[in-house]
Order: C-alpha cells, then structure tokens, then sequence
C-alpha cells in the first residue's frame, strides 16, 4: 500500500507582501457566467537561481496554466508570445508589453533553493489593464511536494479573481476499469485532480464500487464483492488499514460520510424491501430512518448536517425525497418526467445534483433543495455518478458509451452547464468521488 499523504507538504506559510496599489485593481470573474469569455492570463516559467529550481519552477508554471485553462474561466496564453523577460518578481511588469498580447492577468514567481530538503515558492498576481499588484504569496514545502504547491498556487490564483475558493489542490478516488464489458475488472484507484498520479490503493482482484471520501480526505468508503454479498469497507489511505464495517444479514451498499465525520449514511436491505440508516462510526450502532416499502436508497447529507436527500420509487417511480436527520419530515422534492437518482447535496449547500434518465438517454442535473430551478447540465446515452467539487462549482461524473466494446470516461462539467471535459485516466474509469481541499 502506498503513503500518499506522506509525500506531500511538510510546511505551508502564506502572506501577503507589499501591494504598491491596490486603488486601480480591477480584474474580477463572475464565475456565475461560465466560460463564454474566459480571461487571457499570463503565466511565465517561475525563475531561479538554482539550476534545480529553473527546472522545477519550469513544471511548476506548466501544471497552473493546465489548471487555470481546464477551469474554463481563463485563457493561459502561449509563453511563446510573451514580449517581456522579467528578471525580479519585486519589481512591477511593463504593463505596456502585456497588454500587447492581450494579457489581462499577468503571475510572476520564483522558486528559492533553500536546501535540499526546503524550497520557497513565491508568487506575484498581477492586474495588467488596472496596473497594480493583486496580491502576492509565499509558500514553503519540499521540492518534491512542488506539484501540490503549483495546485495551491492555481487556487490562490482563482480565488483571488473569483471570490471563489479554488478547488485544484484536491484528489479524486476512482473505479479504475479493464477487461471486456461482459467480464469487467474494478479496482480502486485515486488519482490527482487533473489525471496525474493514478495509483491503485488495493492489490489483487477485488470487484469494488461506490467509493466515497470521509471529510477529512484521509479515508475512503466502498463497497466490496470480495465475500459475494457486497458489504461495506473503510480504508486509511495513508496506513492502508481497512476494515469491514459491521456485519449485516442483508446487503448494504451506497454508503457516504456525515460532514463531520462521526457517522455513516447506508442503505440495508431485509425481506426484499431498502431502508436508510445511519450508523455511528465509534459505537457502530444503526438507526433506521425510513420505513417506507418502497426501495429508499442513495442517502447524502447536507453540509450542515441538518438533512438528507435520498432516492426512493415510493411514488411508483424512482424520484427525490429530503428528509431531516432523524428521519422525520419525508417529503418529495422531485416532479418532471422520467426518472431521478443518485442525489448529492452540494458542498455549498444550495443545490442537489441528480441523474436523470428518460427517453432512453442519461443526464446529470442540478436543481434547488425545495425541488425548484431544475436544470440538466449534460445528456448522454449513459451519464452517471455525480460528485462536486470541493467548491461546489463543477461537478465529476462518469459517462459510458453505446455498444458492447463501449467504455466508461470520467468527465467535468461546471455548475452553468459550460466546460465540457473528459478528465485523464490510465484506462477506463467511473465512479469518482471528489474529495475535499487537502489539509
């Protein structure tokens, strides 16, 4: 089993240095808008003293334009275009020369050596067209935790322009898929935000689905076939420990963490009929929460912990139903035509995405927790798994293609129903769950 996490930051400091004048800022996204314009940014090769840290301030600056860009909010213009060199980050930029190239947004950094064990990254975001300085940041790591500092970066760098927190230095678990669709192979695997890093976090041929992350990013839920009847399994990333979780008569499958952690939504099945409960995770007791003979499964928390949005066909067909904590207050949230499942409640709070299935054709949706403003941000012929950002502002989610050698991807899409994307894998994949900022 690998160390993830132990190979990442040992330190992380960031300040704000001397903003010459902040009057004139006037660079801002309205990240409601999507990406119809997206911002021209410049984003030069971070400078060095140090041989070693030219060639990682090289990677590093590649790694924050690929971010900003797959965002769909920026435009990260070509290195080739630049007019001007800049030898000091200290002193302002020739404003003139970037606006030639159309650039509205200009970051200039470099990397400091200061061991072999110590590197300082230090950034300054500049407003071109405005003519100040927006803000500037230092951080501190190890050289090799330089890719996690250039996703920090790209963070700092989308919240400072949208008002947003950014959503780059996070991590996405996965079924890794291979092998004919008839005789399909699923392992666990986890994987940066943009599609670098893949690994497997378990050996051998486990069949695994549903993997969800625990709030502090540190553990993974899913559900396991290795004892045929799927149950339930805990896994620390960074110890590899695992563990069953209970020991149930029936199945039990979709579980998902409450937001503070301490207990787990699952669905049980007895006497043919699924059932909600939450189980607290340090005594391991259950307590149902609903009773309904109709199949209630696929429960998700608000973040606040006050209430649960879960899949039922109650009402003859699968829809949405919201219900407080303790089970009380079940009512119906969805009502369009076809059929609706695998809720998720935003990390904001302000929206439930869905799948939505009709006509022979899938997509992902998004609608208010009430029932209202539904609307259908993709459609395939199979999209599903929906799972937010750590912002709340695009959600992941798998898509499969038509036909008995078609495949599964995982792709992007943000909240205005822009950007589009397919997300890098090693092999097919589906069933991401995105997991929150890294601590």
């Amino acid at each position: 089993m690998m160390r993830f996490l132990t190979l990442i930051f040992v330190l992380l400091a960031s300040l704000m240095v001397a903003v010459p004048q902040m009057a004139h800022a006037q660079l801002k996204i309205d990240i409601t808008k999507g990406n119809l314009d997206p911002t021209p940014i410049a984003v030069p090769d971070f400078m060095s003293n140090n041989a070693q840290g030219r060639e990682i301030g090289k990677d590093l600056a590649a790694v924050v334009r690929a971010d900003l860009e797959r965002s769909g909010l920026f435009k990260s213009l070509d290195p080739a275009s630049f007019i001007e060199t800049q030898t000091n980050i200290d002193y302002q930029p020739t404003y003139a020369d970037w606006r030639v190239i159309k650039a509205e947004g200009l970051v200039s950094g470099r990397i400091v050596m200061e061991s072999d064990s110590r590197m300082r990254v230090e950034f300054r975001l500049w407003d071109i067209f405005g003519g100040s300085q927006l803000s500037g940041v230092r951080l501190a790591g190890t050289p090799d935790s330089w890719k996690r500092m250039a996703h920090k970066v790209s963070d700092a760098i989308y919240s400072q322009l949208t008002g947003e927190t950014g959503y780059f230095d996070s991590r996405i678990v996965f079924i890794d898929e291979t092998g004919p669709k008839t005789d399909r192979r699923k392992r666990l695997a986890i994987m940066d935000q943009d599609g670098a890093n893949a690994q497997y976090l378990l050996a051998g041929p486990r069949t695994v689905i549903t993997p969800r992350f625990s709030p502090n990013a540190q553990k993974i839920t899913y559900m396991s076939y290795e004892n045929i009847v799927p149950q339930i399994y805990l896994l620390d990333i960074e110890t590899g420990r695992r563990e069953l979780l209970g020991s149930f008569p029936g199945m039990t499958f979709a579980p998902r963490f409450s937001p503070d952690g301490e207990n787990m939504l699952l669905s049980l099945m007895k006497r043919d009929n699924s059932d909600i409960y939450v189980m607290n995770l340090r005594s391991r007791s259950t307590t149902q929460l609903t009773t309904n003979p109709g199949i209630d499964v696929s429960a998700s928390f608000s973040p606040d912990g006050r209430q649960i949005v879960f899949n039922s066909d109650r009402g003859g067909s699968p829809q949405l139903y919201v219900m407080n904590a303790d089970g009380s207050g079940q009512k119906r949230i969805s009502f369009g035509k076809g059929r609706y499942s695998a809720p998720v409640w935003s990390p904001r709070g302000d929206k439930i995405a869905f799948v939505k299935s009709g006509g022979g054709k899938f997509g992902i949706g998004v609608m208010n927790p009430d029932g209202s403003g539904e609307r259908l941000l993709t459609e395939s012929f199979l999209d599903e798994g929906p799972t937010w950002s750590p912002n709340g502002r695009v959600i992941l989610f798998s898509r499969e293609t038509r036909g008995t050698r078609g495949t599964s991807q995982i792709w992007s899409v943000d909240l205005t129903g822009q950007n589009l994307r397919q997300v890098p894998t090693p092999t097919a994949a589906s069933d991401p769950a995105w997991s929150p900022l890294l601590p």
